[in-house]
């Protein structure tokens, strides 16, 4: 059974800093591509990043391209989620995802993914 344990969260003032982080157990880590999405209060659960199996390939929203880092670490079944710069409307609960099978491209979509963390809370204040 795949398990995505997210860690990371908090509470930051605009401009600042957090690195998520999602441990991942369950089946060969290395061989299926990874998620981050969000969701904000009252609105859909969107994509934020993602990554493929080797790390070779990435995916970023609009909203976060040159300030979110996603990157794996493969030997240690983690993936994270380094975010710059912070806005308050990053504000959302951040999940971790993984899909169910193996592929060589990005999933960029929500129904490609079947597994879900718990999701970690991130607010920022201005």
């Amino acid at each position: 059974q795949v398990q995505l344990v997210e860690s990371g969260g908090g509470l930051v003032q605009a401009g600042g800093s957090l690195r998520l982080s999602c441990a991942a157990s369950g089946r060969t880590f290395s061989s299926y591509a990874m998620g981050w999405f969000r969701q904000a209060s009252g609105k859909e659960r969107e994509i934020v990043a993602a990554i493929t199996w080797s790390g070779g390939s990435t995916y970023y929203a609009d909203s976060v391209k040159g300030r979110f880092t996603i990157s794996r670490d493969n030997a240690n079944n983690t993936v994270y989620l380094q975010m710059n710069s912070l806005k308050p409307e990053d504000t959302a609960v951040y999940y971790c995802a993984a899909p169910g099978g193996v592929g060589y491209w990005v999933p960029r979509q929500r129904d490609e993914y079947d597994y879900w963390g718990q999701g970690t809370q991130v607010t920022v204040f201005s």
